[in-house]
């Protein structure tokens, strides 16, 4: 996975055997909550990386923002 410069940005990287493909997904407000890095590498568990795709701070588990139902 890789994070954009403004922290709205996220990319990953994902082979499943047969190939290989590029998912990226952008917030509209606030910004993905990444772990500190250890030499520019950063490790991520299957459960943190489940709160970043879903906006969701990992440290604090409750939605960064949500939108508004449409009345």
């Amino acid at each position: 996975m890789f994070r954009g410069r403004g922290g709205s940005l996220i990319k990953a990287l994902w082979h499943d055997g047969v190939g290989l493909s590029l998912y990226a997904k952008r917030l509209d407000r606030g910004r993905f909550v990444w772990p500190a890095t250890v030499g520019g590498v950063v490790g991520l568990s299957a459960a943190q990386m489940s709160y970043l795709l879903e906006a969701i701070d990992w440290r604090n588990p409750q939605h960064t923002w949500r939108p508004q139902s449409a009345g």
